[in-house]
């Protein structure tokens, strides 16, 4: 069990092979994989930034994943097709119940870049951090965004994820470190003492460090 997140982005730092800072970029996905990337990002000295997706849940099932749409000039659409084709929702429909999901990450973007620029990965090693994945919604459709941005490598990186979901993700990346992938698997939370939400704030304050200046530290 993790004591918390940064703890958890310790020991995932472990794991993670040597790279040059300069041909490499952290992304987390917000707002949990933020401070367990800030942990890496900070040891590496690579620049840190986000991949903005939101789940699309299916209507009176909301926790349930129909979709994942990421943010972009061409917006991603990633469809779970068997939700899909058990409630017998079109594209055009999922499309639909995306709209709000996109006006989230609209509102995200703002509050947590700032007006910033997105770093640019074409020709990186891209190492993806989340602090652990479930069903893998939103990470396979963070994974397709970011292939489309033509990186030479991606690396997913999280502290827990359960086995069959891993497998799934492997074949949309180059290289997985998961520390742990147990077959019971409940829920990310449950492999953390300490699970409490993380703010707007703090990813804001994070990025505005880490995107620009990544060896600056964060003793504050």
């Amino acid at each position: 069990m993790f004591r918390d997140r940064t703890d958890a982005g310790k020991q995932l730092l472990k794991k993670i092979p040597t790279l040059d800072a300069a041909d490499t970029v952290i992304l987390a996905l917000p707002r949990g994989g933020v401070p367990v990337a800030e942990v890496v990002a900070n040891s590496l000295g690579a620049p840190l930034d986000i991949v903005l997706v939101r789940k699309v849940g299916l209507p009176g099932h909301r926790e349930l994943a129909l979709a994942a749409v990421t943010d972009g000039a061409e917006p991603v659409l990633t469809v779970n097709e068997d939700v899909a084709r058990s409630a017998g929702l079109d594209i055009d429909q999922i499309w639909q119940l995306a709209g709000p999901e996109l006006d989230e990450i609209a509102r995200r973007c703002e509050t947590y870049r700032g007006g910033r620029t997105a770093v640019p990965i074409e020709g990186k090693t891209v190492v993806v951090v989340d602090d652990g994945i479930a069903t893998g919604a939103t990470m396979r459709a963070s994974l397709k965004y970011v292939r489309a941005q033509g990186p030479a490598k991606v690396i997913l990186a999280v502290p827990v994820s359960p086995p069959d979901t891993l497998a799934q993700l492997s074949a949309l990346v180059d290289d997985v470190i998961c520390l742990q992938a147990p077959r019971l698997f409940f829920a990310v939370g449950a492999h953390y003492r300490d699970f409490d939400q993380v703010s707007d704030t703090t990813v804001a304050r994070v990025l505005e460090r880490l995107s620009t200046n990544p060896m600056k530290g964060s003793d504050d």
